[in-house]
């Protein structure tokens, strides 16, 4: 039997939740039912998995099991940039991946991106929610800089488009002179996360049922099947998808080498657009691993901008509102060197959200129990590799034979970690330092 420790627990609200209209969740499980596949977790992997499930066989039948209300959770708290190339902007990074490896990153997130590109087209979503309109990767110095320019280079080496911006090219859109070079990738598509979240779930159908406030307590094998607890029922079925991501440990699996990191946002009040100039939508990565990411909404009350920075480690996959409140004070100071033309913008709203990692990047995949498959450990870039993720669990559950399954099945197994405390004094160390590195990013 393998049993949840602990249920997640949300502290303060995601703005990308709080611009929408309340959510009228579907009805908790309240009775026993039996399914053909389970999937508990109703984030970016496990929406996925269900719609893939779906396009594979329509006919299986599926429960999805969400602990809280869909798009509330970690995906609902994304920074909402389904990328489609690898995230840092670092030569040795990057440099240090072979070309297969690296076209085989790209072909798994343009999977994820022509599956959400396809919920788009079917919902007839508008760039309020889906928009394919390319990220930008700034810099704050010379050091970005020379990251910019290594990274174009490995680009043209793998025959990327891209766009290598000067100081007044980045400022003309961003409408700040903070930023001194960037670099234009067209394939990224950014959204409105727990829009999102939402839509994937409210667009699918029978036989496929969602449960929303519906927590997965515990599961073990009866009679030949996986019986699956929840507060008011129970799921019967053949296989589960693990998409839960950080709590899988919380069910006892990889606690020796999956590790949740937390990392924060803050989000604008709406301001008059008139008193920022350059473009009203666009979304900025940082040149050096572990800056800002930052964002500008435009919306029918005026813009909003979104910063996102500060990471860390707790072995609680959960977050304090001191901790909340700590990086908030980072993103005010990091928001008025970036925007000293909006000096009395104030930010609305703040959270955190999980994700989780593993010591060599590679995703917690696979068989972990007969019948139960994982699709965890995002590794960061959690909207692309966690929307992969979800398809090669499906996959895998229907017994398909894919390229993204078997890019996945080849990936090394997690590495362990160092037991504690040298766990949490390394991590805790190690983010504090890359955060130092970034400077002013």
């Amino acid at each position: 039997m393998f049993v949840a420790s602990k249920l997640p627990k949300l502290t303060t609200t995601s703005g990308w939740v709080e611009l929408l209209d309340r959510r009228t969740p579907t009805l908790p499980l309240q009775k026993a039912i039996t399914v053909d596949i389970a999937i508990i977790g109703a984030g970016f992997a496990g929406l996925s998995a269900a719609r893939r499930i779906s396009q594979i066989d329509s006919t299986i039948t599926v429960a999805l099991l969400e602990a809280t209300i869909i798009g509330e959770g970690a995906a609902g708290r994304n920074s909402g940039f389904i990328i489609d190339l690898p995230h840092e902007v670092s030569s040795d990074d990057y440099g240090g991946n072979s070309l297969v490896r690296s076209k085989q990153d790209i072909f798994l997130y343009r999977s994820a991106i022509d599956l959400a590109a396809g919920v788009a087209e079917d919902q007839q979503w508008g760039p309020e929610i889906f928009n394919p309109c390319g990220r930008y990767s700034v810099a704050m110095g010379s050091r970005g800089e020379e990251h910019i320019k290594a990274y174009a280079k490995q680009l043209t080496a793998l025959g990327e488009r891209h766009q290598i911006l000067s100081a007044t090219d980045i400022s003309q859109i961003t409408g700040t002179p903070a930023y001194t070079a960037g670099l234009f990738m067209p394939g990224t598509v950014i959204v409105q996360p727990a829009a999102y979240i939402r839509g994937v779930a409210d667009s699918l159908r029978a036989p496929i049922q969602v449960f929303e406030q519906t927590p997965a307590l515990s599961f073990e094998v009866k009679n030949g099947s996986w019986l699956i607890k929840t507060p008011n029922g129970s799921v019967t079925a053949q296989k589960i998808i693990l998409a839960n991501n950080g709590y899988a440990r919380d069910f006892g699996f990889f606690q020796k080498t999956l590790m949740p990191i937390f990392t924060y946002a803050s989000m604008t009040e709406a301001f008059d657009p008139d008193l920022l100039s350059g473009q009203r939508q666009w979304a900025a990565t940082p040149a050096l691993p572990m800056g800002t990411t930052v964002r500008r909404i435009a919306g029918n009350d005026g813009d909003r901008i979104l910063i996102r920075s500060r990471y860390t480690f707790s072995t609680k996959v959960q977050v304090s509102e001191s901790a909340v409140n700590s990086a908030g004070k980072a993103h005010d100071k990091k928001f008025a060197n970036r925007f000293p033309m909006l000096p009395k913008v104030r930010m609305q709203y703040r959270w955190g959200g999980e994700m989780a990692v593993t010591l060599n990047g590679v995703p917690a995949f696979g068989e972990v129990a007969p019948g139960v498959i994982s699709a965890c450990g995002c590794n960061g870039l959690g909207a692309s590799k966690s929307t992969a993720a979800g398809i090669a669990a499906a996959d895998f559950a229907m017994e398909k034979s894919t390229p993204i399954l078997d890019i996945f099945n080849n990936y090394a197994p997690p590495k362990k970690l160092p037991a504690e405390p040298f766990l949490s004094i390394g991590a805790s160390a190690n983010l504090y330092m890359k955060e130092l590195l970034a400077g002013r990013e």
